[in-house]
């Protein structure tokens, strides 16, 4: 089985662009994709049911045009969409959260947070994570965990080509990177890390503005995370930086 990730920054646009198309003709088990930035109406028969999938959205209701994620599983694999069981999550208004049950895990596609802006939305990323995390301890506790997607936080130095600039740079605040280091306490691995422990350069967004893709000047802040006891499942992990539509590249996990 294979999972692709990908925050798509608008899943109409890459639609337009024919990245969409590109992405299924991979022909994946699992697409989730993040700030779809639309609702199921808005969308294209092509966007709602590519041929051979079943779909799952979850959009904003705060406002049109943000956030939103969506879930896409082929047509076979037996799967049931379950609703957030944390109150915050549960109020969220912002279209960031779907959990799915397969038959042996829970998959969870998330946009988190950016935490930029004005002042509340840092406290609100941080409490995002802290009630996200109770939500996949809890889960695991029945079967394993995988969740994806947008995390908007480079974990460690090595995650984006700047740290000394951005020490003080939302997204690597130690208070941030605190978030992701209690994840992990709690069983959950970083893949990508996992695997690949002393790999540098390997990033997943960047800024469009400073054409910084091109001397790749960016930063990892979209994962896959599993509970532990499914690492020995894992047989790669794929950032496919020349896949363009959108200034994030998708990651795929592949499994045995």
């Amino acid at each position: 089985m294979n999972i692709i990730s990908w925050n798509v920054n608008g899943i109409r646009a890459i639609e337009k662009k024919g990245a969409f198309q590109e992405l299924f003709a991979l022909s994946p088990d699992i697409v989730c994709l993040q700030e779809t930035k639309a609702h199921k109406e808005q969308l294209s028969q092509a966007l709602i049911s590519p041929s051979g999938y079943k779909s799952f959205f979850h959009s904003a209701t705060s406002r049109k045009g943000y956030s939103g994620v969506a879930i896409y599983i082929k047509d076979g694999i037996s799967c049931e969409e379950t609703k957030p069981h944390d109150t915050f999550i549960n109020g969220d208004l912002e279209g960031r959260l779907i959990i799915v049950e397969l038959k042996d895990v829970y998959l969870i596609n998330c946009y988190f947070p950016n935490g930029g802006g004005e002042d509340h939305r840092l406290s609100y990323k941080l409490a995002f994570f802290d009630a996200f995390t109770k939500i996949i301890t809890d889960l695991q506790k029945k079967k394993p965990v995988i969740f994806c997607g947008d995390v908007n936080i480079a974990h460690t130095e090595v995650d984006l080509a700047r740290p000394k600039e951005n020490a003080k740079s939302i997204g690597f605040l130690p208070e941030e990177r605190a978030k992701i280091d209690a994840i992990v306490k709690q069983g959950f691995c970083d893949v990508h890390r996992t695997l690949f422990p002393d790999t540098r350069d390997v990033y997943t967004w960047w800024d469009i503005k400073t054409r910084s893709r091109e001397r790749n000047v960016g930063w990892r802040i979209d994962y896959f995370f599993v509970s532990q006891v499914l690492m020995k499942k894992v047989s790669d992990l794929k950032t496919h930086a020349d896949f363009t539509g959108s200034d994030h590249c998708p990651v795929e996990l592949v499994l045995k």
